[in-house]
């Protein structure tokens, strides 16, 4: 590298850290505003919301001190959730952090202009919420929870530990995951080379979550993927149950429904997007427009196989997924 570039890339990078230091000591308190659509007794949730907090107090923004939060929680409840988000823009925070398409969609219909970094949201440029990948424009980016395959990926989990397995309920929400399209479009491509039937399984509440496994479990041969979902996430508890219940094998999207005890989860490794989001409201905060951050898809996901609720489901755990796993629940 020349000298001169040398000097510019290092005056580059004094320039950017005096520029946050001068956000950062300014006297008036910033504010982030957080809308989870998920419960606030659920303890995946607030675990992210310790990780999000931490990352931020690493980039020198701590509550109290030149920082303050403003949580809202939907409970999985979509009306619920659009209400909150009308609340929180009329709080006017300097940024919000919204948690996944469930919180995006009413943020995005509330305000045009506060900015807003997303995590975990499925297909954002379909969904509308910005241009493209590459170039956001507007006020909104973040990081997605899809990766092209991720619904194969599933399916190939699920025929690897229950290979007897050949229909396959898909559990969502409508209301609160409409993008599941996505993931249905990559199931079916995947099941057909597998002979695996594949069909949707939309549920509203904890009556119909019974109703579907109880459906799928019928000849023995049913088994269930979970994508990502604000709902079923909120309602962990009753399908992990139902499952058990029906003998049902399962894939899930995120760690804590085997560490609950679901079968398999995999999914991306949501406390790594919540250290990028920090990233992310730093420079905001900084001075950078949320529509020059490109949205980055996932690098970094967890496979979590729970070896007790195989052995309750008479499965053996094949040795190669063992292996892979990063972590494996006796």
């Amino acid at each position: 590298m020349r000298r001169r570039d040398l000097l510019a890339l290092v005056g580059g990078a004094a320039a950017s850290r005096a520029t946050r230091a001068l956000a950062q000591q300014g006297g008036r308190l910033r504010q982030i505003g957080i809308l989870m659509p998920t419960a606030e007794s659920d303890p995946e949730s607030t675990d992210l919301g310790a990780v999000f907090r931490s990352a931020l107090q690493d980039l020198g923004w701590t509550g109290g001190r030149n920082l303050r939060f403003d949580y809202r929680w939907g409970g999985g409840d979509a009306r619920r959730i659009q209400s909150l988000a009308s609340a929180l823009v009329a709080a006017r925070p300097d940024v919000i952090l919204a948690g996944g398409a469930p919180a995006v969609a009413p943020l995005k219909r509330a305000t045009s202009t506060i900015p807003i970094v997303f995590v975990s949201a499925s297909d954002p440029v379909a969904q509308g919420f910005v241009a493209s990948l590459a170039h956001p424009g507007g006020n909104i980016t973040g990081f997605t929870n899809f990766a092209p395959g991720m619904g194969g990926a599933w399916l190939g989990l699920l025929h690897e530990i229950a290979p007897a397995v050949s229909r396959v309920g898909v559990l969502y929400n409508p209301v609160t995951a409409p993008y599941n399209d996505v993931f249905l479009r990559a199931l079916a491509a995947a099941a057909n080379p597998l002979g695996i039937g594949v069909a949707p399984a939309p549920v509203h509440d904890d009556t119909e979550i019974e109703r579907a496994a109880q459906s799928f479990a019928r000849g023995g041969t049913g088994g269930l993927i979970v994508p990502s979902d604000a709902f079923t996430l909120t309602h962990a508890g009753a399908v992990i149950a139902a499952a058990a219940r029906h003998k049902l094998p399962a894939v899930y999207p995120f760690a804590t429904f085997a560490a609950n005890g679901g079968l398999v989860a995999y999914g991306v490794d949501l406390p790594a997007q919540m250290r990028q989001a920090a990233k992310y409201v730093d420079r905001i905060l900084s001075g950078d427009s949320p529509g020059d951050l490109p949205v980055l898809t996932p690098t970094t996901f967890r496979l979590v196989v729970n070896r007790k609720t195989a052995t309750a489901l008479g499965l053996t755990v094949p040795p190669t997924l063992l292996a892979r796993a990063d972590e494996v629940i006796e």
